[in-house]
């Protein structure tokens, strides 16, 4: 795994070993940030089961000024914490080390980020307690990307009831981005 673009363009990040993360492939992630780099400069990122922080890291690296990872798994904090340093992105970069959800409520004094990214583990439907946590929050605004990474399975079906509208779908070869945004905003 490596940051595709920008400041750390080609340094190798470190991963933790086992099944316990799914690093997003560098095919994947370079569609990814190919599609969202028009609203990346300047906004705040937040990286949700950050893993081991390479979408977050590729955020900085391409100009997003404050990167927010959260992750419960000490291991995968560790190397969120030696990937930043290694790549020189460490000033601009938050990292919570706790469950996402009891993050969001910490997290709630601050201001809207303009992209919010998760990549919770599939089919626990913890993308929906997620969504449903952000949309009475002031993390979310109508200027906010929301993008999930889910298995091709997964259904969200039910997210206008929690608020949201699917801009677009992008589906790859097992897992796919969907992309949302608050019901009524004007995001892309």
């Amino acid at each position: 795994m490596r940051v595709i673009a920008g400041s750390a363009k080609r340094l190798q990040l470190k991963t933790i070993e086992g099944m316990d993360t799914r690093p997003t492939t560098d095919r994947i992630k370079e569609t990814l940030f190919n599609m969202i780099t028009p609203s990346l400069y300047d906004c705040r990122f937040l990286d949700l089961f950050a893993g081991s922080g390479g979408i977050g890291i590729e955020a900085l690296s391409r100009g997003a000024k404050e990167a927010v990872f959260v992750e419960k798994n000490p291991k995968a904090v560790s190397c969120i914490k030696e990937n930043l340093k290694y790549t020189k992105l460490d000033s601009n970069a938050q990292v919570v080390a706790t469950d996402v959800l009891s993050a969001l409520a910490r997290l709630r004094g601050t201001s809207a980020f303009g992209i919010i990214f998760m990549d919770p583990p599939y089919n626990h439907n913890l993308e929906k307690q997620v969504l449903a946590s952000l949309n009475d929050s002031n993390l979310v605004d109508e200027d906010t990307l929301l993008i999930v990474e889910a298995s091709k399975e997964t259904t969200f079906d039910d997210v206008e009831a929690l608020g949201y509208s699917i801009i677009k779908e992008k589906l790859y070869k097992t897992n796919k981005h969907v992309f949302l945004e608050k019901t009524g905003g004007t995001v892309c």
